[in-house]
């Protein structure tokens, strides 16, 4: 099904600059806009970064309200607000059998390291870089059989656990794991509770990759990548039942869909 691309414009008080804004109103989405340099720009719960040119970038998560309020304030203290309809989406239901009882019912020591583990994430991600590193565009970091959807409600043994947040894609252990753009490295930790190895790229803006159930990191802590290079190596780490990379993206706090920035799959193969 195609993603439907709108365009949205909002004329500010007289002699203001326009809001532009266009991408995929969808839970998911990733909407890219413009405004007067000088203008702060306010959604979702948070301050939105605006850089030199007026550019910014605001996520619509998985579980996105129908509706979502876009405000601006110009530098004359005009101030205006845009209501979004977002389109809901049909999640599909995952079950997952076979994996340790401890991964899906921790004890008290298991759930203090998963704290510990969540507190390291949350700080990785706290980060926040002003450079549009994503001007770069986006690739897939590899290809092959996808073996999980984002958004997908998750059954794990059997019962019912919080909803798969990336892709999953099916490669053997070692494969290389690519820079879907180019960015700075927040996080490289090798044995996450849940995930593994896990990789944290941080795109700018409040825009970050995770990926994750990594064998072998190729980058450290405050590296700069750039697009298509080689930053990890898929493993089986974590909660997985086999080999797999699970690529994951943030704007902010906001779940949004990779897939919905990169060419299909089957495109991306026959590069």
């Amino acid at each position: 099904m195609n993603i439907a691309i709108v365009l949205l414009l909002l004329c500010l008080s007289a002699g203001a600059a326009a809001l532009e804004m266009d991408g995929p109103l969808r839970q998911g989405g990733l909407l890219q806009g413009r405004v007067a340099p000088d203008a702060e720009v306010r959604a979702m719960g948070h301050e939105v970064p605006v850089d030199a040119e007026g550019r910014f970038v605001i996520g619509l998560g998985r579980d996105a309200p129908e509706t979502a309020t876009v405000t601006v304030i110009h530098a004359d203290g005009a101030r205006q607000q845009r209501t979004l309809r977002v389109a809901r989406r049909d999640y599909d239901i995952q079950r997952i059998d076979g994996l340790d009882r401890n991964q899906v019912s921790p004890d008290s020591k298991t759930l203090e390291r998963i704290r510990r583990d969540a507190a390291a994430v949350r700080s990785a991600r706290s980060e926040r870089l002003p450079a549009r590193h994503f001007d770069a565009g986006w690739i897939w970091p590899l290809t092959g059989p996808v073996s999980g959807v984002f958004g997908s409600q998750r059954i794990l043994n059997g019962e019912p656990r919080q909803p798969h947040y990336g892709i999953d894609i099916a490669r053997p252990t070692g494969t290389p794991v690519r820079a879907p753009s180019d960015g700075v490295v927040t996080l490289a930790a090798e044995d996450l509770f849940f995930s593994g190895g896990t990789l944290i790229l941080d795109h700018g803006q409040g825009l970050s990759s995770s990926f994750l159930h990594l064998s072998a990191m190729r980058v450290e802590p405050g590296d700069p990548v750039r697009q298509g290079q080689i930053v990890a190596e898929v493993g089986a780490t974590g909660r997985v039942t086999g080999p797999h990379l699970d690529w994951r993206m943030n704007w902010f706090d906001q779940r949004i869909d990779p897939s919905m920035l990169v060419p299909p799959m089957q495109e991306a193969r026959s590069e």
